[in-house]
C-alpha cells in the first residue's frame, strides 16, 4: 500500500471519535424529527415504514446468520453477515428519519391488552434502540480493527440487545399496520 493510501485510513481512535459524532448526530435528527412542522418534499413517503420493517427483518436474519457463522468459527462469513446488518441498518436509519420528517405520525388505534402490548414493545424498543447505537458501532470498531477479545467482550451483551431491536421494530410495525 502506499503511504498516501496508508496516510487515508482511519485509526481506531478516529474511528471511535467518528462513530461519537455520528451518535450525537442521530440523537439530534431523532429530537428533531418530533417537531410539529413537517418537510414538504413534494412527495409522499408512507410507503417508508414498511421498506423500514423489512430493512429491519433483514438486519435480524444477518445477525442470526452472523452469529450462526461465528459460533461455527467461520470469521470471514461473520464479518461479511454483520457488514450488511450495518449496511441495512444504515438503509433503516435514513427511511426512518426522511419518514418522520415528512409525515406526521400514526397514533395507535388499538384498545385493551393489545395496546398494552404495543406500548410495552414499542418502548422497549425506542430506549434499547438509543442506548444500543452507540454500543453496536464500538463493537463493529473493536472488530473492524482485530481488538478481537474486547469485541467479543462487548459483543456477548450487544447482539442479543440489537437483535431485539431489530425484530421489535417490524413487530411494531405490524401490531400498528391496522391504523395507516
Amino acid at each position: 500500500m502506499t503511504k498516501q493510501k496508508e496516510s487515508m485510513k482511519l485509526t481506531e481512535k478516529q474511528a471511535k471519535i467518528l462513530a461519537l459524532v455520528l451518535v450525537v448526530l442521530v440523537y439530534m435528527l431523532v429530537g428533531m424529527m418530533r417537531m410539529p412542522t413537517k418537510l414538504d418534499l413534494g412527495m409522499e413517503f408512507s410507503f417508508l415504514p414498511m421498506v423500514s420493517a423489512i430493512l429491519n427483518t433483514l438486519v435480524a436474519i444477518c445477525l442470526i446468520l452472523a452469529f450462526r457463522a461465528i459460533k461455527s468459527k467461520n470469521v470471514s462469513v461473520h464479518k461479511k453477515y454483520i457488514n450488511r446488518a450495518m449496511f441495512l441498518s444504515a438503509l433503516f436509519l435514513l427511511s426512518y428519519v426522511l419518514y418522520h420528517f415528512t409525515t406526521v405520525e400514526t397514533k395507535y388505534c388499538g384498545e385493551g391488552m393489545m395496546r398494552i402490548i404495543y406500548f410495552t414493545v414499542l418502548i422497549s424498543h425506542i430506549v434499547l434502540a438509543g442506548i444500543s447505537l452507540p454500543f453496536i458501532l464500538f463493537t463493529y470498531i473493536l472488530g473492524f480493527y482485530d481488538r478481537v477479545e474486547k469485541h467479543r467482550k462487548l459483543a456477548k451483551w450487544v447482539f442479543p440487545i440489537w437483535l431485539y431491536v431489530a425484530i421489535s421494530g417490524p413487530l411494531t410495525y405490524l401490531l400498528l399496520m391496522p391504523c395507516y
